[in-house]
Parts: structure tokens; sequence; C-alpha cells
């Protein structure tokens, strides 16, 4: 018969173990793919084992129906089977829990709680469509704080909102519109085009949503909101028009991006950059053949008072007719006998200025002397205001040549004048040759167009007070960034930081709550023509009024700007908005400012930065306390999570899983061109051939929240994930032993003795406490990787691997053991209870399922769901180490 170790030999195995360990610890990660095939095949053949070993003993023939979960009603607490399945499903066990959480309000906060509050904001999903795996790590590490701290007594409000997304649904839109009925929105009218994207909003939007709850997001529902919802939409206005009156937000003219597809302004989010070393052809939206860059033209002007020619180079020739100047180097000798001379230009005979400008021309660049195109350039822009030169657009919204380009090349695509201007050129005996050219192009993300330099009206905000305010946040502390090496990153920005553009020429988002007046004796009736003729109003109504305040007895027309906000003005405003900001109203006064923001360091700038601006300046207070930035997902080869890749990962398909026949599938229903398609079928059929089996929700969270360590990136590898689903069949496992030695008549005891405890009891509980203080401690640091392994460690090496193995000659049947066998019971059952709701925050449904089947004290007052049961915290002693030991511990 085995016997049990006594102290002494059991410290001596554990700490052998320990060495042992830690030293498998450290292979664990090269070995992580082969691990999770063993397990796999291990699992199998166990069940199989199984199988035969009770075949053997001649057991009693089981009724299948013991182990199936009856159907549950939607909303009531989930059914569970008389006994547990043998093997651990995903599908079954995360049925139906969440329905229930959700109607019994476990995640509603409460503004009149006297509870301390905790609060996050969800950054709102784009409703452009459904959610991918970056929008998962989200999800898991948000959930995972939310749940830690409602079990940990907070008033814990967790709040989702929807953004209108305005150019990424513009272009789907607009993409499905042209595919499906060959029709633009230009076509539709604003008013029919609106209407087919609110029923975008209404389909998508839905999958956003059922996505959320699979990922078992306890979002407080009753507080959901949408960026164009109508108190966000209030809210919007209301900040436009404080800004405006207080001087922050103007209008002028100003050079900026412009996708010539769209027709609009873009943000610099929404550009990507290409480093082209040599000549390169490349596809361009609305091109038959591809289109030449990463080369330098050279060209001459002809000199006036026949001084001969003057060789300018450029990457952009047929930016040409927009030329209002050549600069050229002060101290550059090959050029100073043509300071203040002029050229003269060949298509339109325009004199062109020959100007000295030091800080424009490098001269060992090209020729030494530039060709200035200040509407089509953001260095000749400020060069042109410099040396206040003409500024001439060239090119139509669509990207077209002008009437400034002359009848020879008035309507040409700008990019089929380019090879027409060096034939006219080389006609004209002026072209003088092409070389490779190092250069950055800037393509937008959303429609692979080359985006291009334009000037155009637009609104601004100024943002000088508002960033000093943000910058001093962070310096004082009162936000704190985490990770911390990225303040110095927002100290750069914010030092550095340009006036915001936040109109948009598109037809979904906010419309400008600007109004232009013409009047009847007005000689220019285009609208904007006279600055001093916009009046800023919350409403037409408003707007009317001011008008004929303003303009007593004069005929007008009232027109407002078409143009809508940069869709993250609205979401910059979200931490205000969503309580209700400019109402002050419980939520508002309760809730803000916020606990913590969390979400990718892509967006420090674009958003949080914006946040903190606006929160501080119209709510008068930070609007989070502390920023968390998780790493940015990339696919197991590092690559970019890009659709055309076909790398796009949906957490639904890892959650469920999918063959490679269902992943094609998806891409064939999505707005891929016909060749970014085959390219994307021969990216999953590489990286996915067996599809992506079923791994569950809980795995997944658990996988994404362990590889938050690494720096700035993960390269998400599946099989990974996969791994944590078979870890996951190793509670289960543990639970049914439970199960069968506490045995259906145990109760827990409300406290157990520990100094009379067999010393692995003693021990277990000892390691246990250490690995709640290591998680407790993690969590409050933002340190969740190391949550996660503190957890993963003590389950699957303390209480699996060793006290699991070392309790069982205790229950044998022994009287000898009796009293060893009485304390095991107690020690597994505080052990599990504690580890479950340890637990819980990273993997809620199956740590749900298997706390509702552990036996609860009668004298103890059980919660009815361990979401809302209390987070374990540490004793403040060291059972296992210490003599004499008399304690009890409280259950």
């Amino acid at each position: 018969m085995e016997q049990p170790l006594d102290e002494k030999d059991l410290e001596r195995k554990l700490k052998k173990e320990h060495k042992a360990r830690e030293k498998e610890e450290k292979k664990l990660r090269a070995k992580q793919k082969e691990a999770a095939r063993l397990q796999a095949q291990a699992a199998s053949d166990g069940a199989r084992k199984s199988e035969k070993k009770q075949k053997k003993k001649g057991a009693i023939d089981e009724n299948p129906e013991d182990f199936v979960d009856p159907d549950t009603p939607t909303g009531q607490k989930k059914l569970l089977a008389s006994q547990m399945a043998k093997q651990y499903s995903p599908s079954a066990v995360e049925k139906s829990w969440y329905t229930w959480w959700e109607s019994s309000q476990y995640f509603v906060a409460d503004a009149a709680s006297s509870k301390p509050p905790f609060v996050i904001v969800l950054p709102p999903p784009n409703v452009t469509g459904a959610l991918h795996i970056g929008h998962a790590i989200t999800v898991a590490i948000e959930d995972a704080m939310i749940r830690w701290r409602r079990m940990s007594g907070y008033n814990a409000l967790w709040v989702p909102g929807m953004d209108h997304a305005g150019i990424a649904t513009q272009v789907v839109v607009e993409r499905k519109l042209m595919r499906e009925r060959k029709l633009s929105r230009h076509d539709l009218g604003r008013e029919k085009y609106l209407s087919e994207v609110n029923n975008w909003k209404d389909q998508y939007g839905g999958t956003i949503l059922r996505q959320l709850r699979m990922l078992g997001a306890s979002l407080d529902w009753s507080r959901e909101c949408f960026t164009m919802d109508s108190r966000r939409s209030k809210a919007v206005t209301e900040a436009f028009v404080k800004l405006y009156k207080e001087g922050l937000i103007y209008r002028d003219i100003r050079i900026g991006h412009w996708d010539c597809t769209l027709r609009t302004a873009v943000s610099d989010i929404e550009v990507d950059y290409l480093e082209l070393k040599e000549e390169t052809l490349l596809v361009v939206p609305g091109y038959n053949i591809p289109v030449q860059f990463g080369v330098l033209i050279s060209f001459a002007y002809p000199l006036e008072e026949g001084l001969g020619d003057i060789i300018v180079a450029t990457t952009r020739i047929e930016t040409m007719f927009g030329d209002t100047a050549i600069a050229v180097h002060s101290q550059d000798e090959r050029y100073k006998h043509l300071h203040g001379k002029y050229a003269i230009h060949p298509f339109n005979g325009r004199k062109l200025e020959i100007i000295c400008d030091d800080e424009l021309v490098k001269t060992n660049f090209g020729t030494g002397a530039v060709k200035i195109t200040p509407a089509h350039d953001t260095e000749d822009f400020k060069a042109g205001k410099r040396h206040n030169l003409d500024f001439i657009n060239i090119f139509t919204d669509d990207g077209n040549i002008n009437e400034n380009g002359g009848s020879q090349f008035e309507g040409m695509p700008r990019f089929t004048a380019r090879a027409a201007v060096i034939d006219a050129l080389k006609a004209k005996g002026l072209y003088r040759g092409m070389k490779n050219n190092e250069m950055k192009l800037g393509r937008c993300s959303r429609t692979n167009d080359i985006v291009e330099p334009m000037i155009k009206p637009q609104w601004f905000v100024n943002c000088n007070t508002m960033a000093k305010a943000a910058l001093d946040a962070v310096k004082s502390k009162e936000i704190e960034i985490i990770p911390p090496q990225y303040e110095q990153d927002w100290y750069r920005w914010l030092e550095n930081i340009r006036d915001w553009c936040i109109s948009r020429q598109l037809w979904w988002g906010h419309r400008v709550p600007a109004w232009y007046v013409t009047l009847e004796d007005d000689e220019e009736k285009d609208m904007g023509s006279y600055i001093d003729h916009w009046i800023i109003a919350r409403n037409e109504n408003d707007a009317i009024l001011e008008a004929e305040e303003r303009y007593p007895g004069k005929k007008y027309q009232l027109d407002q700007d078409p143009d809508v906000l940069d869709t993250w003005f609205s979401s910059s405003l979200f931490p205000l908005s969503i309580f209700g900001w400019p109402d002050d109203t419980a939520d508002l006064s309760t809730f803000y400012p916020t606990s913590v923001l969390e979400t990718g360091l892509d967006i420090l700038f674009f958003w949080v930065a914006r946040m903190v601006m606006l929160g501080i300046l119209l709510g008068g207070d930070v609007p989070f306390q502390k920023i968390y930035l998780h790493p940015i997902i990339r696919d197991a080869h590092g690559r970019k999570m890009s659709k055309s890749l076909g790398n796009v990962i949906d957490p639904i398909d890892v959650i469920n899983g999918i063959t490679l026949e269902g992943l094609q599938k998806k891409l064939e229903q999505g707005n891929l061109d016909p060749d970014e398609l085959e390219k994307a079928k021969e990216g999953l059929k590489k990286d996915f051939p067996d599809g992506i089996p079923e791994c569950g929700t809980d795995a997944l969270r658990f996988a994404l929240i362990s590889y938050t360590s690494q720096s700035d990136k993960i390269n998400l590898d599946i099989k990974r994930v996969h791994g944590y689903r078979l870890w996951c069949n190793k509670l289960w496992n543990a639970i049914r032993f439970a199960m069968i030695k506490l045995g259906d008549q145990y109760t827990p005891q409300t406290t157990v003795v520990v100094d009379s405890m067999p010393p692995v009891c003693r021990w277990i509980l000892s390691v246990l406490n250490k690995s709640v203080g290591k998680t407790v401690s993690s969590l409050e640091a933002y340190k969740f990787s190391e949550a996660t392994s503190s957890i993963y460690s003590w389950w699957q090496y303390q209480l699996c691997d060793v006290f699991i193995e070392a309790i069982k000659p205790y229950f044998n049947d022994s009287q000898e053991f009796e009293a060893a066998r009485g304390a095991s019971r107690d020690t597994l059952w505080l052990c599990l209870n504690t580890g479950l709701r340890l637990l819980h925050p990273f993997m809620p449904y199956v740590t749900e399922e298997l706390w509702q089947r552990l036996p609860q004290p009668k004298e103890a007052c059980m919660k009815d769901s361990i979401m809302i049961s209390e987070y374990p915290s540490t004793v403040q002693v060291n059972i296992y180490f210490q003599d004499n030991l008399e304690m009890n511990q409280r259950i």
C-alpha cells in the first residue's frame, strides 16, 4: 500500500520538483507547438483507455443523457446535467451563461451606489463590419479588469458603444453600391445614400453586438450608445459651438491629404507610406495600367532675356501647371546671377520668379533648383506663405487636371497627364531625363488611392493650449501611461502639435453646425467666398435668428455647410458624451472621470490625446486616470494583419472553429478585388491548411492576455490558443476528480483548522496564498500576463501535478487516514473554490460552470454566480513554513 510522505520528505520532493519545473518552463515556449499536439493525442488516447478500463471492470452501462445539459430557457440560469461530461467541450460549457448574467443585471452599475466606482469606456468599434482579433484582445483585457474589480467590491461600469466611422463606412458602402448596382453615391443623392448607410449600420452593428456577447464582455448594455445617436450628436454640436465661441475653431485654406477616389480630406492615420527604393509600377484605382513611381524627372524652364534655361527635378511632373516660382539656395554660386530673374512656363507663359529659400533648397539634391507648387506640396505651401506666392490648384476633386492645365491637358486624370506632360516636354526639347529616386509614397489605407496634397478651405481646431494641458496632466502624474516608455512619445507629439483639421467632404457623419449667408448684393455667390458670412449655431432656427440680427432688412439665402466632422472629433468626446454631457446627469457626476483607458498604442495620438485635450477643456477634468496600451496583434509570421493578405482573424472563427473552405468563403463575401482575393486565399491555405480548430472563448481570452508581455507587437499563433483549450480540459478533470472524492454527502466547513492538517495540505494552501498575492499585485500593476502566468502555474504545476497526486492515497477507505482524508477534502474544496474565483476574470465561462458544481457550505450565504462572489485575497501568514501554526482560515 502506498504510504503518504512525511513533512521532510515532502519538502525535499517539492524542492526537487520546483527546480525541474523551472527548467521545464524555460523550454515551454520553444516546445509549445509539440506540446499542443501531444496533449491533444494524450487526451484522445486517455478517453479510449478509460473506455477499455470500464469495459474490463464490467462497469454499469451509463445513461448518455446524464452527461448532456438540458435545454435552458433564454435568460434563465443554466440547467446542468446530473453528471459532468467526460471531456471539456467549449460550445457546451459556454452555452446559456451570458444571457443569464445579462438578464440578472449583473453587468449594470448604479450611479447611486456607495461603492467606489471603477469605470472603463469600451473603445467604440467601427460599425463597418465584424470585429477582428485586435478587438478581441481589447475585450479580453478590459473584461478581466472589470470582472476583477466587480468581484473586489467596486461599482464596476463598462460602457459599450459603436463609432459611425465616417470614411471607413462610406468606403465600404460605396464599394457595395458599385459592385451590386453600378451606382455611386452621387448617382443616388445624399438622402437616399444616407438611407443605404443606415441599413448597412443596422445589419453589421448587430453582428458586432453578438460578437461582444460571445466574447463574454460584461458590458452595461443599458448604457449602450452610438456616436451618431441623438444624445451624442447633441454633444458634438455643443462642443463645436463652445470651441468656436472660445476662438479655438476657425476656418482657413490649408494644404492636406486628399483622396481623389472618396473626394475628401483624410487624416494622417488613414495614410500608409510605401518606401520606394527605385522605379516601381503600382496599381492605382481608376487606371487600367500600372503607374510609375520612384523616379526623379528633370526638365528645363526657359529663362527670360535669352539667359538660357534652368533645370529642375521633380517626382510629380504633372504638378508643373501649378508652379509659381523656382527656388535656389542663396549661397549656390551656380544661380547667383539669376536671383530675381524669371523663367517662363512652357505651356501657359506664366512668369516664375527665381527666389532664394535656404530652408527649402538642398544644394546637393537634384539640380539645386526647386520648382515650387504651393497648392500641391506641403513644403512648397510653407514656402508660398513665406514668399507671398500665388496658390494655383490644378486638380478637380476627383483627380483630373482642371482648367489651369490648359486645353491640351484639361480633363486628363492626373497620372495620365504625367505621361502626356513628359511627351509634350520632349516635343519642346525641354525634357532632360529620368533616374531612380528613393521616396515615401502616401497611400490611403481605405481606398488604396495615392493621396494628393491639395489646398482646401477647412475647419480647424487650435490645439496649442489644450495640448499644454494634456502634457501637464501626464507630467504631474494626474494621468499615468502604462507602459511608461510611451510617455516620451506623448511629450514629443504634443510638444509639436499642429492644428487639427476637423472637416471632411463626406456625407456620412455629423454635419458641420455652420451656415453660410449669401446676401442678395454679394458679388461672389459661391459658398465660403466671404469668411465673415459664416454663422455657427446649434440648429437652423438659431442660425436664422443670428442672420437676421447680423443683416437686418437684407435679403439672403442660408445654406448649411455640406461637410461633416472628422470621426475623431465625435469619438474624442466619448468619455463625456456617454454620460450625458453637456447635460448635468447623475452618471456624469458619478462616473466621470473614468478609471482607465485601455486601447492599442497605434491610436495614442489620434484618439487618446484628443480625448484628454477635450476632456480637460469641456469636462473640467482629465477623462481617465490611467492609459494602458496593449501590443498590436500580428500574424504568426509577424506581418500586419490585412484583408488583402488573408491573415485577418475573426475571433468567432477561433471560438467555434472553421474549415479552410469556410475561411475562403468568408473572403469571397468581402470587398476584395479579384487579384487581392486570390492572394488572400493562398495566404489562408498556407497558414491554416486544416482550418482553425475549436478553441472556445475562455482559451482565446486567456491566450491573448498571456501574450501582453510581448513589447509592442504580438505574433499570434493559433496553436498556442488551442493549447489553452486543452488546458481547460485539465481544469475540467480536476473538478471531476474532486466531485468523486468529495462525494455526494460532503458539506464544506465554514472554517478549516490548518495546524492539524497533513503537510501537503498546508503546503498547497501556502502556495495558493502566494499565487493569490501575485495575481492581485500583478492586476493592480497592469501586468496581466504575469497574473495569467501565476494562475496557470498554481493550477497546473502545484494543484494538479503535486497536490491531487499526493492526496490520492488518503482516499483508499483506510481508517488510518480518516483524519487526513477529511482534511484533504476540505483543502481540495477550498483550493478549487478559491482557484476558480481567481481564474474567473480571465476565463468566465468554464469557471462559472465548474463553480456551480461545487458544493457550498450550509451556513454561508452563497452568491448566485461566481461573477458577483468575492475575489480572493491573501492571508498574511506563510502556512507551510511557520512552526506551531495556529490559524483558522476563513472560507
